[in-house]
C-alpha cells in the first residue's frame, strides 16, 4: 500500500474534529465509508472496549464476530500503539458515554 500523504490524513483529521453532532458525525462516515469500512472500523472499536473491560479473546470473538488475528490486532495497538484507543475510551467514560449503544 503507497503511503497516505500527511496533508491529506491532516485535513481528513480537521474533518473529522469539525463534526459536532451524531447525526453530521453519521452523515459524513457514510459518505466517506463503505458499508463494510464502517463495519470494520466498528467492530475493531467495540474489541478494544471488550478487551478493555477485561473480556478474552474467545468471549469477544462471539460477541462481535471478530476473527482472532483482527482481536490479537486490536491488543496490541491498546498494549503498544500511540493510545488511540485508549484515550478514546477513557475520554467517553469520563463523559459517562462508555460501552452504551
Amino acid at each position: 500500500m503507497a503511503k497516505i500523504e500527511k496533508k491529506y490524513l491532516e485535513h481528513l483529521y480537521k474533518a473529522i474534529l469539525s463534526l459536532q453532532t451524531m447525526d453530521e458525525c453519521a452523515a459524513f462516515f457514510d459518505d466517506v465509508c463503505t458499508i463494510q469500512e464502517l463495519e470494520a472500523l466498528s467492530q475493531r472499536f467495540e474489541v478494544a472496549n471488550l478487551l478493555h473491560e477485561g473480556k478474552n479473546y474467545v468471549d469477544i470473538n462471539k460477541l462481535t464476530g471478530a476473527s482472532t488475528a483482527t482481536i490479537c490486532r486490536v491488543s496490541k495497538c491498546l498494549s503498544y500503539g500511540d493510545g488511540g484507543y485508549r484515550t478514546v475510551i477513557q475520554r467517553l467514560e469520563e463523559a459517562g458515554d462508555g460501552n452504551e449503544v
